[in-house]
């Protein structure tokens, strides 16, 4: 092999030992600055770079204090995952225990909740500290199939020494985040492990698919409780004047009157019954119904949040990201999905503005994706209702936009792979 870029097919097509060497031999490389003699692939060297960074110890294995029962079943009761727990199983259990796997299921701090699979490989596993109410971030353990992909928002597969710490290299796993379709959050990542012999580079596709299953899983839900609460709805708002819509608790429209329809509102984390600012309504009395609320915008209000704002896009963590809008009639908070923080930092930056064809440039290195842009940027303004313009998108003149950057710049969207972002890691100018 030269100096090729590894890949996981012509891994998998040698022994397993023969691989763990030349992963050894490129991340010892790696580690002591020397030019490897076939280069990382490039999410594991991302990642390496994030644990130098951080100060973790390639060569010790650290582990945090695990999870108390009470702990464990509340994380277990609060995470979303159990919702989706059936479908994992059915499509990852029993082909994880006949390959000589276990299916880990982990939330959005990397605390492992549920393992499952072959009893000899959890004995192992509990050797790799990889148990129940365990911490299995990148700061804690390195690089590995929960923590990385929490990072990166997408499958990851991390084979042998591609793991940072030492001890680890005599494992294999392959990860995939889930995501609520309700919301866009993060609502965790299911992992598939076990010995290094037992790694095929299809895994990965497989965890992935069964994970987009899952999603679908939480999407059919979703409809059925907005469908019951249309029911509930349709009859109390033909007794109302006026403006009014009901929505469940993610801001989706069950029903309205005397206004056109939105498919979702925006809502903010802290919310409950009297009277909030809400984008695209303005002041709003917010009563609760079963399963939803039912909001009644002030005839007032033009949904604007008043003569001047600020917009303050915080970007300083590098797994959530929120814009706050505060203007003359209050503020409001909004968690951003990774594509829309990266909309609004290349925004924030280029206060001139940029077109759809730019932008779609930027995001997926083809313009004439600007359609897909278009979409994001109107689901955007649902929650930035009069701040954004068009033709070219930017902010108002008149809002003072602010951004809150990580204190170390390689923090800044580490899953982007957009240009600006990538040159603002490494410290250029944008």
């Amino acid at each position: 092999m030269t100096n090729a870029t590894i890949d996981l097919v012509r891994l998998a097509a040698m022994d397993s030992v023969h691989a763990a060497r030349v992963l050894r031999g490129v991340r010892d490389a790696a580690l002591s600055g020397q030019r490897p003699p076939v280069e990382p692939r490039p999410v594991i060297e991302e990642s390496w770079g994030r644990m130098l960074r951080g100060g973790v110890d390639p060569d010790r294995d650290v582990r945090n204090g695990l999870l108390s029962r009470e702990e464990l079943e509340e994380r277990r009761r609060s995470s979303g995952l159990a919702e989706v727990l059936p479908e994992l199983r059915r499509g990852l259990v029993s082909i994880a225990d006949a390959a000589q796997h276990i299916m880990v299921v982990a939330d959005t701090e990397g605390r492992v909740l549920w393992r499952e699979g072959s009893s000899a490989v959890l004995r192992m596993a509990d050797g790799h500290g990889f148990e129940l109410g365990a911490d299995w971030t990148e700061a804690t353990v390195g690089t590995n199939g929960v923590g990385t992909p929490l990072i990166t928002r997408r499958p990851v597969q991390v084979f042998s020494a591609e793991h940072f710490v030492r001890t680890h290299h005599n494992w294999t796993c392959a990860g995939s985040p889930v995501t609520d379709p309700r919301d866009g959050r993060l609502i965790g990542v299911v992992d598939v492990s076990g010995p290094l012999d037992t790694m095929h580079p299809a895994t990965l596709a497989l965890v992935h698919s069964v994970t987009r299953l899952a999603e679908a899983e939480l999407r059919t839900r979703h409809l059925t409780t907005l469908d019951r609460l249309r029911t509930t709805a349709v009859p109390l708002l033909a007794g109302i004047k006026g403006r009014a819509l009901v929505v469940d608790s993610h801001g989706w429209t069950a029903a309205v009157t005397g206004m056109a329809p939105a498919d979702r509102i925006a809502l903010p984390k802290s919310f409950g019954p009297g009277r909030a600012w809400l984008p695209s309504l303005g002041e709003c009395r917010i009563e609760p119904l079963p399963g939803g609320w039912l909001l009644r915008p002030d005839e007032s209000e033009d949904g604007r949040p008043g003569t001047s704002a600020t917009v303050l896009l915080d970007l300083s963590s590098p797994r959530h990201w929120t814009v706050t809008v505060t203007g003359d009639t209050g503020s409001w908070t909004h968690e951003l999905t990774p594509r829309h923080a990266e909309l609004l930092y290349l925004l924030a930056v280029s206060p001139t503005g940029s077109t759809a064809p730019a932008l779609a440039g930027e995001l997926f290195g083809d313009p004439g994706r600007a359609v897909t842009v278009r979409a994001e940027l109107s689901r955007i303004r649902r929650y930035l209702a009069g701040l954004l313009e068009g033709r070219p998108y930017r902010f108002r003149e008149d809002v003072d936009v602010r951004v809150t950057l990580p204190d170390d710049p390689a923090d800044l969207l580490p899953q982007s792979r957009v240009r600006t972002v990538v040159r603002a890691r490494r410290g250029e100018r944008v």
